[in-house]
């Protein structure tokens, strides 16, 4: 790489800060303000990304970013006051950098964790908390700041291209294992970035698309989950999203970034736009958008051009830099920690492969399939993915890793004999799957010469899965004890997933039919594992396996974390925190959603549509508060796998529950027992449903707490408490801008999924009511989902 003269005095401060402690020195952020010219201040709140004047608008990256190759960038270093550039470095899955660094053997890899939806699935704040800490050691033993996660958005849809860095459906679960993880992050002395703030649930268009929702739908599900998890964790930092909401570009929303967050919520942190987000500088000052990543001349301009005419205070932009030094000065890099480059990779490893089998949801077990019996030696595995396993998502979201453990590996780990005779019929599948797009990739760089430049950060076309002879198929019955087929999924940033990736392949259809038939006419018995990052059609094929076991992107562990579910090594105990329709259009939300695209080679989601205009330059929330399932449950609409559901391989009792009040909070106490004969784990879930209400339209029930239990030996109980704030049950009025608790009867309803409650009670509950900001107004009228 060539060295920048122009750069090196930067580059110089930020080392020299590195190597020496600078915590006991007094930090005096108003001081150092007074000292910086208007020019200083207008550079020091943007990245260090940005052109010279001689380069436009065109983005380029500064040698600070090398302080650790591959980070995503750099806070402005002032050389002059002390000040060094912090590095702010992508997740959430695991720390991305680069593993290669100029005249360095050495490697720098980061251990690829679970995916986020598999986290939320284990229903574990505790254990999703352990993972952070991991997860923030290697943050900051690579010399890294500030982490840029948990991504917080809603699984709205199911074809989000990002529902793989997202949590879940529901904003309690979401919330509350955002700041799980926020804590565990934060527990090192790093900063986590949540993000994309806020309703960022499509890829496509991402930079421009106009969500437009109710302010009760804001409230209640796309803002909740950031208001809890900042509230209760307070991140160092928030990212705001690319899109606009109701008219207003997020990055330069003052309703968003100050009313909301800073206001309603208390937040004092610091919000960093997400990369190349916004279209006015002086704009994103003035709403409260601190720091603009990773820097553009235009942005430097148009702040200066700002201040000159007064449409932009300097005072604002003062505040903005103080937020900013404070961000620095609590940082390792200014508290002069020095890092070792060395995180303990096979400890975190270690972490990665049991945080996985928690979050791995059991779908079927016809016959206590699973856990393998004893006899069972010879495994047969079908699919391109089980020889190709995916660890995680694309993107920002993906993971520089040292490996990938795939079935095979994952089997023979645990003594069983895969059948050889399997595997070049899948790694000649494979092979010509990479050159297939190898050559589609060629071709569109023709006619667009950035398709290679982002091709690294593109879902990659999953192989077509070859046809096995019969012949060969009725041997490899005969041969094995078991039969193991993969259905694979990968998803990524910049685009979404479309209608056709949803469903299965006409090819993965015959594989499993095929498979299932010849095994089962030996009393046989097949296994299918999802190896995805969102939600897949299972309804039409569900009925031929024998098991079918959700493993998600389980991490570079994958294939050994598989295996331990299936041997009972590991019970399962993950539990769906999204619905699984029954077809994609059962899904309200797909009458507005853009599932009809072809893959863009674009990160930026700058695609055309074939006929839904309006999900492309807009997108209309409809459903309104009717996400997931809200709406399948309030509307009897039947799916394939209810939210909250999965299986175990023991059985649980339910006692009959107590409920006290105290400090505006009810109490709910119950007794879990392990009725079965294998050590388990349960989730109960508490959901509450209302009395009707003459001014809001309510769901039939809402999730507003759950708690997992320890592991349960056989006849092992557990007692379960359950806390629930007076005000969470409060339903957001618009004409009011205020939280309202209507006064009446309250059903508590527990269980272990929204659609099988074991369990009631009754509460009285008195009115409530909490003003906030009326705020971000729709500007234009919706068609809007009521029971």
């Amino acid at each position: 790489m060539k060295t920048n003269k122009r750069y090196l005095p930067l580059v110089a401060t930020a080392l020299v800060m590195a190597s020496c402690s600078v915590k006991d020195k007094p930090f005096d952020a108003q001081g150092i303000i007074s000292k910086m010219t208007t020019e200083q201040k207008a550079r020091f709140v943007i990245g260090t990304g940005f052109a010279s004047e001689s380069e436009g608008n065109s983005p380029v990256i500064g040698e600070t970013k090398s302080i650790v190759p591959g980070a995503a960038g750099t806070t402005y270093p002032l050389d002059s006051l002390g000040i060094p550039a912090i590095v702010l470095a992508d997740g959430p899955a695991g720390l991305r950098i680069d593993t290669v660094r100029p005249n360095d053997k050495n490697r720098y890899y980061c251990t690829h964790f679970p995916i986020a939806t598999l986290l939320a699935c284990t229903w574990n704040q505790q254990l999703v908390e352990e993972v952070g800490k991991a997860m923030g050691n290697e943050v900051k033993e690579y010399g890294a700041d500030v982490y840029l996660a948990p991504a917080t958005n809603i699984h709205r849809n199911p074809l989000c291209g990002r529902n793989f860095e997202y949590f879940s459906e529901d904003p309690l679960v979401a919330g509350k294992t955002a700041a799980a993880y926020i804590k565990g992050v934060q527990s090192n002395g790093v900063g986590t970035s949540i993000k994309h703030f806020a309703v960022n649930n499509q890829e496509s268009n991402r930079m421009n698309v106009d969500s437009r929702v109710s302010q009760r739908a804001l409230r209640e599900i796309y803002l909740k989950p950031f208001e809890i998890a900042v509230t209760e964790a307070n991140p160092w930092t928030v990212m705001s999203s690319y899109n606009k909401i109701n008219g207003q570009p997020a990055s330069e929303s003052k309703d968003l970034l100050t009313s909301i967050l800073r206001d309603d919520w208390g937040y004092e942190g610091t919000v960093m736009t997400d990369w190349f987000a916004g279209y006015d500088g002086a704009k994103q000052v003035w709403a409260g958008n601190d720091m603009l990543q990773p820097g553009r001349q235009q942005q430097y301009k148009q702040i200066l051009e700002g201040i000159k005419s007064g449409k932009l205070a300097e005072a604002d932009l003062d505040r903005n830099v103080g937020r900013i030094l404070t961000l620095i000065e609590k940082s390792p890099k200014y508290q002069g920690y020095k890092y070792s480059n060395k995180p303990d990779l096979k400890a975190h490893a270690a972490v990665t492969r049991q945080s996985a089998t928690e979050g791995m949801v059991l779908l079927k077990n016809d016959g206590a399939t699973l856990p393998l019996k004893k006899g069972t030696k010879k495994v047969a595995l079908y699919g391109c993915t089980s020889y190709s396993f995916i660890a995680g998502g694309t993107g920002s979201g993906n993971v520089n890793h040292a490996y990938v453990v795939n079935l095979v590996d994952g089997f023979k780990n645990a003594g069983m004999q895969i059948d050889a005779s399997l595997q070049p019929l899948y790694t000649k599948a494979i092979a010509d799957g990479k050159e297939s797009y190898k050559a589609l990739l060629a071709e569109a760089a023709k006619k667009d010469s950035t398709v290679a430049k982002y091709a690294a950060f593109l879902p990659t076309p999953l192989p077509v899965e070859p046809a096995i002879p019969q012949n060969d198929l009725t041997q490899q019955a005969k041969n094995n004890d078991l039969a193991v087929v993969t259905i694979g999924r990968l998803s990524g940033e910049g685009s979404d997933r479309n209608a056709t990736d949803f469903n299965l392949s006409k090819e993965e259809t015959a594989m499993i039919k095929t498979v299932c038939d010849a095994y089962h006419a030996l009393n046989k018995k097949v296994v299918v594992l999802l190896n995805i990052g969102g939600v897949i059609e299972t309804a039409s094929w569900k009925d031929m396996p024998d098991a079918i076991l959700c493993a998600w992107q389980a991490g570079q562990e994958g294939g050994n974390s598989v295996v331990d579910i299936l041997t009972g090594k590991e019970a399962p105990s993950g539990r769906l925190t999204m619905t699984f329709p029954v077809n994609y259009n059962d899904a309200y939300s797909s009458r507005n959603f853009p599932s009809d695209l072809k893959p863009s080679f674009s990160i930026f989601g700058d695609v055309k549509s074939n006929g839904k205009e309006r999900n492309i330059d807009f997108t209309n929330y409809e459903e309104d508060i009717y996400v997931g399932y809200r709406y399948f449950d309030s509307f009897d609409k039947t799916v394939s796998y209810p939210f909250g559901y999965g299986l175990s391989y023991t059985t649980f009792t339910m006692g009959k529950p107590t409920v006290s009040m105290s400090s505006d909070n009810y109490t709910v106490t119950v007794e879990v027992k392990n009725a079965g004969k294998v050590e388990g784990k349960e989730v109960v879930q508490l959901y509450v449903s209302a009395p009707d209400s003459k001014q809001l339209n309510k769901p039939a029930k809402e999730l507003k707490a759950y708690a997992k239990t320890g592991k349960l030996k056989p006849g092992q109980s557990e007692t379960v408490t359950l806390t629930v704030p007076a005000i969470s049950l409060a339903s957001f009025n618009e004409a009011k801008s205020e939280w309202k608790v209507d006064a009446g009867k309250y059903e508590i309803l527990l269980g272990n999924s929204s659609q099988n409650v074991q369990q009631k009670a009754e509460i009285d509950v008195k009115e409530m009511k909490k003003k906030v900001s009326n705020v971000l107004k729709p500007q234009s009228k919706l068609d809007l989902l009521h029971r």
